[in-house]
């Protein structure tokens, strides 16, 4: 589909559905861009966060629908994305040529699905989720993943371009699949990460220096460069990114090479550590977590002295 797609620019209506952690910065920096924003969430303080970042606060999705050529749906899962889109009242409001923005972490197969049923109805739905956090949502430097026709996403450049940096990743459903799959090898990296770090402690290594050592060599990763000094050893675990939603997504990952039929072995068992996570350890927990879930996990198995091998006796002698 390529045209009745309108023009996006300053001035323009923009919607969002979702005012999280991440939709109300996120509706902020599209104001500060010029856009009249309109957005709903089921929250009321959410609404009120948006009305200090300069947006309109609407009193029901179907509202936000009815004033937005586009619509940003900021949600947890394709359950609620499906759930908001078949509701009645905003099916109804959404005129021919509106664009639908899914943003959320969704399933790529039921996205495409989607697709082609809202493109019955003259309604454009592109997927564009994105990696960044909190942080980045504030500062407008989020990394977007976008699938949909090259043409409509051109068109879509403004809109981007006031939440971060946007790359196609192919057509529709394809930035929810590479969102997923970044997840999955973020979340391995972070689970391994702990793992390594925690056992060097207890070695008797200082963390600080494991981490210099290990960021100017090959093991290094974002866990390594961001998420254990920011939000592990200061003991803040409060990146704004929850344990269950990375384990929604690890999960939307591990369906994704089931369903395409690829090997998944290692992503099959990072998903069943960090579900045995998400059952200990609070329903509000941050996704950093997993490295006090892991400590706790090696401090019951461990004893209570690291158990080290004298190496200095000669071949042939009792140790």
């Amino acid at each position: 589909m390529t045209e009745a797609v309108p023009a996006i620019g300053a001035g323009a209506v923009i919607g969002i559905v979702g005012l999280g952690n991440m939709g109300t910065p996120m509706g902020g920096n599209l104001v500060a861009a010029g856009f009249e924003v309109r957005g709903y969430d089921v929250a009321p303080a959410a609404r009120t966060a948006l009305a200090d970042a300069g947006g309109t606060p609407a009193e029901s999705a179907a509202e936000v629908a009815a004033a937005a050529s586009v619509v940003i749906l900021m949600l947890p899962n394709s359950d609620v994305v499906e759930a908001v889109v078949g509701e009645p009242s905003f099916a109804e409001a959404l005129a021919a040529g509106t664009v639908l923005i899914d943003m959320s972490s969704s399933e790529p197969l039921r996205t495409r699905a989607l697709a082609e049923r809202l493109a019955a109805d003259g309604v454009l739905l592109v997927d564009a989720p994105v990696s960044g956090g909190v942080s980045r949502a504030r500062t407008g430097t989020l990394t977007i993943m976008a699938g949909g026709d090259a043409g409509q996403l051109d068109r879509l450049a403004p809109v981007f371009g006031a939440l971060g940096t946007v790359t196609r990743a192919g057509d529709v459903g394809a930035g929810h699949a590479i969102k997923a799959l970044n997840n999955l090898l973020s979340a391995t990296h972070l689970l391994a990460t702990s793992e390594a770090l925690i056992a060097g402690e207890r070695f008797g290594l200082d963390p600080a220096v494991m981490l210099a050592i290990i960021n100017s060599s090959s093991g290094r990763s974002g866990s390594t460069e961001n998420k254990w000094p920011n939000f592990v050893l200061s003991e803040k675990y409060d990146s704004g990114f929850g344990l269950r939603l990375m384990l929604k997504d690890m999960r939307i990952a591990v369906a994704l090479a089931q369903q395409v039929g690829t090997p998944d072995a290692l992503g099959r068992g990072a998903v069943a550590l960090w579900a045995r996570a998400a059952e200990a350890l609070p329903a509000t927990a941050d996704h950093t977590e997993i490295a006090r879930w892991v400590r706790g996990q090696q401090e019951a198995a461990l004893p209570t002295q690291p158990q080290i091998r004298d190496h200095s006796t000669t071949r042939g002698e009792s140790a």
